[in-house]
């Protein structure tokens, strides 16, 4: 089958976004990835790199009057926030034979096939994966919700049209990066919509949506070069709070613990993959230091645990 993607991120992603592709490159065999560029330098980045499967959406073609209402009262986070629910909905229907569309976060990296997900999916209308908290970070539910954005399928039909329209609409009404009366971004808008919308199936395989925040919940093998999560292949996992300083010096993660043997098996070869679309890309770039994290941030606080991660 032919897989249809969609994601979007600015310069500060864009690494991560290169890295995504070029897991669907090696796990997906028929697929196109439509990247809303949320500034003009990924644009041109991009486009100059004219990578397989990819098609470019500048911002200004993707920007409506409603959305240009709100674009100056939000930060750029919570812009691209904002966007990510209009995204799906404007490819649906400015591209209405398309089976169906699926939201990838930039910071996911995939180690498998994609089918499970999509067999589980089958004849839903929408999908979507809990966070599934191990149990000291469950008390992150109340602020993030019960289900994670950070990959969606929608069905090209009314059920998820429904779902998309909906979704637009409350993201513009309110998208902030702070949690307020049970809002916080465009996240805790999900916690209901099993029961507000028809078909949504919640994702069951283990594979699919592993993080920081829950994989202590599995164990975390590998057999034959594959990483498996409770005897599930893993299918992807999300880079939350991982951050790049400059090609050699990365903060794995902020806020939670990571094993060595999920460093070993998860997070080592996605470095390896960012280090190699870092050398890809540089000749491209317009400024040596874009996709980069200010210095002065991880000198007084990140850079003693970057050194022990690279001693280790």
């Amino acid at each position: 089958m032919r897989y249809n993607f969609c994601t979007l991120f600015d310069k500060n992603y864009l690494y991560r976004g290169l890295a995504l592709h070029t897991s669907l490159i090696e796990h997906c065999p028929d697929f196109k990835l439509w990247i809303l560029c949320m500034d003009d330098t990924v644009y041109s980045v991009l486009k100059n790199m004219n990578l397989k499967n990819i098609e470019l959406i500048a911002l200004k073609d993707f920007e409506d009057p409603e959305l240009l209402s709100i674009k100056n009262s939000r930060t750029s986070v919570e812009y691209c926030w904002t966007c990510t629910s209009s995204l799906p909905l404007y490819l649906l229907k400015k591209y209405p034979n398309l089976e169906n569309i699926a939201y990838l976060d930039a910071d996911l990296f995939f180690y498998n096939s994609l089918k499970p997900i999509y067999d589980e999916f089958g004849n839903n209308s929408v999908l979507i994966i809990r966070h599934n908290y191990s149990k000291e970070y469950v008390h992150l539910e109340k602020r993030s919700g019960i289900y994670n954005v950070e990959m969606l399928i929608f069905q090209n039909d009314a059920n998820a049209i429904n779902c998309l329209d909906w979704w637009r609409k409350k993201c513009l009404e309110c998208c902030s990066e702070r949690y307020k009366n049970g809002k916080f971004g465009d996240q805790l808008y999900l916690n209901d919509w099993p029961q507000r919308f028809k078909k949504v199936k919640v994702l069951q395989h283990k594979g699919g949506g592993v993080a920081p925040w829950n994989y202590k919940n599995y164990k975390i093998t590998q057999k034959n070069n594959k990483v498996y999560v409770d005897n599930n292949p893993l299918i992807f996992y999300h880079f939350h709070q991982l951050f790049i300083f400059r090609p050699n010096l990365i903060k794995l993660v902020r806020g939670y613990s990571l094993s060595k043997n999920v460093k070993k098996l998860i997070y080592y070869p996605y470095l390896e993959s960012l280090r190699l679309v870092m050398n890809k890309s540089k000749t491209f770039l317009p400024d040596s230091h874009i996709g980069f994290k200010k210095r002065e941030i991880y000198k007084d606080i990140i850079r003693p645990t970057i050194s022990k991660i690279i001693k280790k």
